[in-house]
C-alpha cells in the first residue's frame, strides 16, 4: 500500500477528470484514475462522481468486501480531521447487527454456552472468513474444493468438530483451543451455523456434506481396522468419502433400494451393482459408503473408487462445487470385511446416521437463515427510496420482524434439542428425540422458506441478481430448498413427528 497523505476535501475536488479521478469514501480517500476502466459500471459512472464523498453511493451499490479487495491498490490518505464512520470487520469478529448472531452472543444469559463455545465460534469463522473469497470464487466457477483446502481444514480440526463428540477427536487440534474432552453437541451446532454463514452453498456442501453424513457409520459400526484406517484419513483432509443411499428409485423410502451385492462363491467378496442419485460430493470422493441389498437384507459396505464405479456430475440448483453426482456400481469387487455394521443389518446403519444428519441440516439452515437476517437489516439501513431508508418504512420493518421472530424460536428449539443429545445416552436419544428432531427439521425448513421470500421483496431485483449487493439472498432463495428435501422431505419429517407421538399416546386419553 502506498503512503497515505492528508488532504482537504477542496483538494480532492480538483481532481475530478478521466485522466485523476479521486473519490471519497467514509473519511479515505481512493485515487480510481487507473482502476476506472475496469470498473464493471464503465469509467462514466466514476468520472462523473470525481472529487466527491461517495460514501453513500458506494454503499448502495456494491458490499463491504469490494473496499476490502480494493482498498490496498487504491488507497491513497484520508480526509483531515475525519475519522472513519464504517466499521470493518477483523477475521472472527462476531457482528453488533441485531439478531445477526445467536441471542447468547448478542449478550443474553444462557444455561448452554460458555467461553470454550465462544472461542470456537470467533476461530472458526476466522478460518472461514479467510477463505471465503477463494469460496465465492469457485461456487460461481463449479470447481470443487481442492485437496489442499481439505487438508488445511482437517489440520485445523475444522472437518472433525463437524461430527460431534467422541473418541474420533483424540489427539486432534479443534479451533479456539477447544480441548477433545470438553466438546460437545454445541461446539458441533455451531461449526455446521458457521460453515454454512461462507454465503456460498454448493461449496459449503463441497466441504462438509459427504464426510458428515459418510464416515459415522464407519465410526459407530466398522470393523476396529476400518477405523484405524479410515477415519484419521478423512478427518485430516487426506481422503473424501460420501453417503451413497439414494437412488433413481428410492429416496426417503430407503428399504426399495435396487442395489445389489452378491456373495462372491468363496464367500470373501461381494460384487456391486447398481446406481445411485444425488450423492453429495459423490464426484470428487475417494470412499463411497454404500447401501445395497444381499440376500440377507439391506447392508452398508465401506467401498473404495475403482475403474468400476462410474461419477457424473448433475446439475442441481446450486453449484457444482458439491460434487452432487450420478454413480454407476459396475461389478464393484469389496472385501467382506468392508461391511459396516452386519450384513443384512443396514437399515439400522442408516436409521442411526438419520437423526444426527438432521440435527446438522437444522444447524446449517439456522446459520445461513441468520446470515440473511444480517443482510437484510444492514440493507435495510443502507437503502434509501422515495427519500428514506428503507428501515423507514413500516412494511419493511413488519418483515424483519416476522423473520426474527421465526427464527429466534427454531434456534431456541434447535437449542434444546441439542442440550438433550449432550445429556441423554444414544438408546434414550433414540427413543425420544427421532419425532422431535423431524418436526424441528419440519419447522427449521419452513422458516427458511419465509425468510428467503421476505429477504427477496427487501432486496428487490438485487435477489435475484448473482453477483452484487444481494448475491448472498440470491443463493439462499435459490437453494434453502435443499434443506427441506435432503435428510427427508419436509412432509416426511412431519409423519414422522406425529407416528412417533403416537407410539406414546396414553391408551386411556379421550376428550
Amino acid at each position: 500500500m502506498p503512503e497515505l497523505k492528508v488532504f482537504t476535501r477542496a483538494e480532492v475536488a480538483k481532481h475530478n477528470t478521466e485522466d485523476d479521478c479521486w473519490i471519497i469514501i467514509d473519511g479515505a480517500v481512493y485515487n480510481v484514475s487507473t482502476f476506472a476502466q475496469l470498473h464493471p459500471g464503465g469509467s462514466q459512472i466514476l468520472v462523473e462522481l470525481g472529487g466527491k464523498d461517495v460514501t453513500d453511493d458506494f454503499y448502495g451499490l456494491h458490499r463491504q468486501e469490494v473496499l476490502v479487495k480494493y482498498a490496498p491498490r487504491l488507497k491513497i490518505g484520508t480526509i483531515e480531521n475525519e475519522v472513519a464512520q464504517v466499521s470493518i470487520p477483523v477475521p472472527g469478529e462476531l457482528s453488533t447487527v441485531p439478531y445477526a448472531e445467536p441471542s447468547y452472543w448478542m449478550g443474553f444469559k444462557s444455561p448452554y454456552f460458555n467461553e470454550s463455545h465462544t472461542a470456537f465460534r470467533k476461530a472458526i469463522r476466522a478460518i472461514y472468513d479467510e477463505i471465503r473469497p477463494d469460496a465465492i470464487l469457485a461456487e460461481d466457477q463449479g470447481t470443487y474444493p481442492s485437496k489442499e483446502l481439505y487438508a488445511k481444514l482437517g489440520e485445523a480440526g475444522v472437518l472433525a468438530s463437524q461430527l460431534g463428540p467422541g473418541d474420533h477427536l483424540k489427539g486432534m487440534k479443534l479451533p479456539g483451543g477447544v480441548r477433545p474432552e470438553e466438546f460437545d453437541y454445541f461446539h458441533e451446532m455451531i461449526a455446521h451455523q458457521e460453515t454454512s454463514r461462507l454465503g456460498a452453498p454448493g461449496f459449503t456442501d463441497g466441504i462438509s456434506s459427504g464426510y458428515s453424513i459418510g464416515l459415522p457409520p464407519i465410526f459407530n459400526f466398522g470393523s476396529p481396522a476400518l477405523k484405524a484406517r479410515v477415519v484419521p484419513e478423512v478427518l485430516l483432509g487426506k481422503k473424501r468419502i460420501c453417503l451413497a443411499i439414494t437412488e433413481p428409485y428410492a429416496g426417503s423410502d430407503v428399504a426399495r433400494i435396487r442395489t445389489t451385492a452378491k456373495r462372491t462363491p468363496d464367500g470373501k467378496h461381494f460384487i456391486i451393482n447398481g446406481v445411485k442419485k444425488w450423492i453429495t460430493n459423490g464426484a470428487f470422493s475417494d470412499y463411497f459408503t454404500v447401501a445395497a441389498t444381499t440376500e440377507k437384507g439391506i447392508t452398508v459396505f465401506f467401498v473404495e473408487r475403482d475403474e468400476n464405479i462410474e461419477t457424473k456430475q448433475i446439475k442441481t440448483s446450486y453449484s457444482p462445487s458439491a460434487g452432487t453426482a450420478y454413480i454407476t456400481f459396475e461389478n464393484v469387487k469389496v472385501p467382506a470385511e468392508n461391511i459396516i455394521g452386519k450384513e443384512g443389518e443396514g437399515f439400522k446403519v442408516i436409521m442411526f446416521n438419520f437423526s444426527h444428519e438432521r440435527v446438522y441440516i437444522c444447524a446449517a439452515v439456522t446459520g445461513a437463515s441468520r446470515a440473511i437476517v444480517e443482510d437484510c437489516f444492514k440493507w435495510a439501513n443502507q437503502r434509501k427510496v422515495f427519500g428514506k431508508r428503507l428501515i423507514d418504512q413500516p412494511v419493511i420493518r413488519n418483515k424483519l420482524a416476522s423473520m426474527i421472530a421465526q427464527l429466534e424460536a427454531v434456534e431456541n428449539w434447535l437449542e434444546n434439542i441439542t442440550y438433550q443429545m449432550c445429556k441423554m445416552p444414544y438408546l434414550e436419544q433414540s427413543v425420544k428425540l427421532a419425532g422431535p428432531i423431524g418436526l424441528l427439521k419440519y419447522q427449521v425448513t419452513r422458516v427458511s422458506h419465509n425468510i428467503a421470500d421476505d429477504a427477496c421483496q427487501i432486496f428487490g431485483g438485487r435477489a435475484i441478481t448473482k453477483t452484487g449487493m444481494g448475491r448472498t439472498v440470491e443463493a439462499f432463495q435459490r437453494t434453502y430448498k435443499f434443506g427441506a428435501i435432503l435428510g427427508g422431505s419436509e412432509e416426511i419429517m412431519a409423519d414422522l413427528g406425529i407416528r412417533q407421538a403416537m407410539k406414546y399416546f396414553p391408551q386411556g386419553a379421550k376428550l
